[in-house]
């Protein structure tokens, strides 16, 4: 197991309170856990952000052409008609 920092923070009483309903409801073991959570969830939707930037940027200086947007049109049809609906 990979050494863990020690984080201290403060918050307010009613962010505590809404915290301490959710633990007390059994969706989480601890305040911990839920700050755990909610930073590895706000990294991961910023990890997120700046790869869908990125690929934005890249679509940006080398556009797609239309023979490849006309394939995937094509492609996006057909996967569609697949579906058992």
């Amino acid at each position: 197991m990979s050494a863990m920092a020690q984080l201290v923070t403060r918050v307010d009483d009613e962010l505590a309170q809404a915290m301490d309903a959710l633990v007390a409801s059994g969706r989480f073991e601890s305040r911990s856990e839920i700050v755990r959570v909610g930073v590895t969830e706000l990294l991961d939707r910023v990890r997120r952000g700046d790869v869908g930037r990125q690929i934005l940027d890249g679509y940006r200086r080398i556009p797609e052409t239309d023979e490849e947007l006309t394939d995937a049109r094509v492609a996006s049809v057909a996967l569609i008609a697949e579906e058992p609906w």
